[in-house]
């Protein structure tokens, strides 16, 4: 399904034509036919989720000690990342506070085409899925009460970051390509200051340009295998 234009403005995208498409793996996915730019990998939404930022970054050992983890999600988007977040925080009994930044929310008739409830083994998949998507804007939301859910409707380069705040940061944001002052040093420094001392930040992207900055920043980089269609991904550490 369509909706609306995307309009380029000094490289900001207004984005109102979205497609609904199924990825490899059959979960849903989201496609910007005018830039040509998926909200997920076309080999599998899924499995690209659960690989980069459920088990290389909530599951990775590096985080483990910590009973509760305050996590940074750059570009809500489907609400994939979260709603994966929620059960393993759960099976793992974890604490979560949850935080992202979305300029362009998806719309109810988009989020109820989405897939992903009824491929996960949870009977409660579809309500969760639901409750995150309607919580409101710019408010912390409890969804229980070992998971709360701040949503912010602004774009990553406007947010204000708290100092020292974030255990966890999922890095999401569209490719280099499409939006480069996302990949910026200004952006990635201000992140890295909201992060906690020995936090860790996960990419998709392993694009040199991007290795530079997050190094030159103070990041501890490490290229881990990627998902199914991609070689390698990113995760960085604040020491």
């Amino acid at each position: 399904m369509y909706f609306t234009n995307i309009n380029q403005k000094n490289t900001y995208y207004e984005i109102v034509n979205r497609k609904i498409i199924l990825t490899k793996d059959g979960s849903s996915s989201i496609f910007l036919e005018e830039i040509n730019e998926h909200y997920h990998s076309y080999f599998g939404a899924l499995q690209e989720s659960l690989h980069i930022f459920i088990e290389a970054g909530l599951c990775s050992n590096l985080l483990s000690c910590l009973e509760e983890i305050s996590i940074l999600e750059v570009g809500f988007g489907t609400g994939l990342n979260a709603l994966l977040t929620y059960f393993k925080a759960t099976e793992l009994h974890k604490k979560i506070k949850y935080e992202t930044v979305e300029l362009y929310p998806l719309t109810s008739q988009e989020i109820e085409q989405l897939n992903y409830p009824s491929l996960l083994p949870y009977s409660n998949a579809k309500e969760i899925f639901t409750t995150l998507h309607n919580c409101k804007w710019d408010e912390k939301q409890m969804i229980t009460e070992n998971f709360s859910l701040h949503k912010r409707h602004t774009s990553a380069l406007n947010a204000d970051y708290p100092s020292k705040n974030f255990d966890l940061i999922y890095f999401d944001a569209f490719s280099p390509e499409v939006q480069p002052e996302l990949w910026g040093k200004e952006l990635f420094e201000s992140i890295y200051k909201s992060m906690k001392e020995e936090s860790i930040l996960l990419t998709y992207c392993t694009k040199g340009s991007v290795k530079k900055t997050l190094k030159e920043i103070g990041f501890l980089i490490e290229k881990l295998p990627g998902p199914a269609g991609k070689r390698e991904i990113l995760r960085g550490r604040k020491c």
